[in-house]
């Protein structure tokens, strides 16, 4: 009886030992419709804005802004030398904390950052910058301010142009790049425009032909004298 009772109890142990080894007796808890906590997964949201002035100024002088994700030829449009406002929102949208989520934003051609956080390639035009850690659900905004090039830096054949300023939010669980455009306006050098004729030149114009023809007639009497 000792004997069976060992030889029962190692063969227990032993189909146990492989039914755990194989994974037959799996945690209901991690799997599926049994789970009672959601898989983890990692993902990021960037949404860039760009800076729309509304013609209104504040009480200390500044002008109030309202960032939204385009500018059209039809809206505000923007001259030589004035400033660019951007805004840049980081979301960590799962529910697994995000750590060193890098933050790249593309500079377009005209313009150059004056403000705001990161280091600004100038070769490769990105300004690069580490957001940091980012919990569940957390969100971080960063501004960069940029100023447009003066009227002589910009298209001489070129009078109304719009650029597109590029952002990625990355680490090395998830990625997102967003985009805004905003337009530019200058003045096309070289250009003269033809007056509009009208009742007024029209009299102009054929009282300076009577003169003409009367200084005409008066030369050629000066010369029939002499």
């Amino acid at each position: 009886m000792k004997t069976n009772k060992l030889l029962f109890s190692v063969f227990l142990s032993t189909t146990i030992y492989l039914l755990l080894t194989t994974g037959a007796l799996a945690d209901y808890g991690q799997y599926g419709q049994y789970s009672s906590e959601p898989a983890p997964s990692a993902s990021i949201l960037i949404d860039k804005t760009v800076g729309k002035p509304d013609g209104t100024v504040t009480k200390g002088g500044v002008i109030n802004i309202q960032y939204v994700d385009n500018l059209s030829p039809s809206d505000v449009r923007f001259r030589p030398g004035e400033q660019v406002m951007f805004k840049l929102r980081v979301k960590n949208t799962s529910n697994v904390t995000l750590n060193n989520v890098m933050v790249n934003d593309i500079v377009p051609s005209y313009v150059e950052p004056i403000e705001g956080p990161g280091m600004f390639d100038a070769v490769t035009r990105v300004i690069s910058f580490n957001a940091g850690s980012f919990a569940p659900d957390e969100e971080k905004t960063f501004t960069i301010k940029m100023q447009l090039y003066g009227q002589d830096k910009l298209p001489t054949d070129k009078g109304l142009f719009c650029l597109i300023n590029k952002s990625r939010a990355y680490n090395e669980l998830a990625s997102d790049e967003d985009t805004a455009q905003f337009c530019v306006e200058k003045e096309v050098i070289g250009v003269v425009s033809t007056p509009k004729a009208g009742p007024e030149m029209g009299t102009l114009l054929l009282g300076a032909q009577a003169m003409l023809v009367g200084l005409g007639f008066s030369l050629k009497k000066i010369t029939k004298r002499t």
